[in-house]
């Protein structure tokens, strides 16, 4: 009985979070009259709303620098927000709590305090309407940091000393030795970083302003908002699948390996 009750809330808790994608995904292709009546089950299913998106705007195009810049982003968070782990987690120096401390500090600004500094510099460095603006300033992460800090501290250290004894110095025992330990907060943070860096909207609209180097939630935005759909909800909706879809599929194939990395990756000292 205990059993049937469980699968019976997760059941319910399932179908509640998954109706509204799936809602999302039958409405882009059912008849425009029949989207405000929020059926699941339209008359009819066809392509027509993507087809209009696909001519009105540059999706490709988007989807591509959408990729790079995430690919980018997430391949130096994991580089350097692992060496900063590692150094705080594994190298005793003066001050390295209070770094710590100062690093989980950050979290709790707001990216709208930065936003205006951050931006001066850009100007300053050239890097508007270029894919610098959407890359470096994100190649630290806080949360990266702190995923990484606490997973090498649950490591054993006599894989270290191995490793030094062998005469490896610690750029090499960090991806060579504690890498390949450590699979479950890499993908968590990847993950992490990917889905933050694709559904960013905000600073892409500030830093670039050529068609061609926007990202697919910048154009998709523009696009839903500024005209170009015409009004037709179908087609808005659209867009909306073409930019959740690459999330859900990475994360289908990744998920055991985040939630293995959620469950073990506690903040302990």
């Amino acid at each position: 009985m205990k059993r049937a009750i469980l699968y019976t809330i997760l059941t319910l808790g399932a179908v509640m979070f998954l109706y509204p994608f799936l809602w999302m995904i039958l409405a882009s292709m059912a008849p425009e009259n029949e989207i405000g009546k929020l059926t699941l089950l339209p008359s009819s299913l066809s392509l027509k709303s993507y087809v209009h998106m696909f001519s009105k705007i540059p999706i490709g195009k988007a989807l591509f620098n959408s990729l790079f810049v995430s690919a980018c982003v997430t391949g130096g968070v994991l580089i350097f927000s692992s060496m900063v782990g590692y150094a705080l987690s594994r190298f005793d120096f003066r001050g390295r709590d209070t770094i710590f401390y100062i690093i989980l500090f950050t979290m709790t600004l707001p990216f709208q305090i930065t936003l205006i500094p951050q931006y001066i510099l850009i100007v300053k460095l050239g890097w508007v309407d270029t894919y610098l603006a959407l890359i470096v300033p994100y190649f630290l992460n806080t949360l990266g940091i702190i995923l990484f800090r606490q997973h090498f501290k649950s490591l054993p250290q006599d894989i270290i000393d191995a490793a030094r004894i062998d005469g490896c110095g610690e750029l090499r025992i960090l991806f060579r030795v504690l890498w390949p330990n450590s699979i479950p907060a890499l993908v968590t943070v990847a993950i992490l970083t990917f889905m933050a860096t694709w559904n960013e909207v905000l600073w892409p609209l500030i830093v670039i302003r050529k068609e061609e180097l926007m990202t697919m939630p910048q154009l998709v935005t523009l696009f839903a908002v500024g005209g170009r759909a015409e009004s037709q909800l179908g087609t808005k909706l659209a867009s909306a699948t073409m930019l959740a879809l690459p999330i859900l599929v990475a994360y289908l194939f990744f998920q055991r390996y985040f939630i293995q990395s959620m469950a073990s990756s506690g903040l302990k000292e």
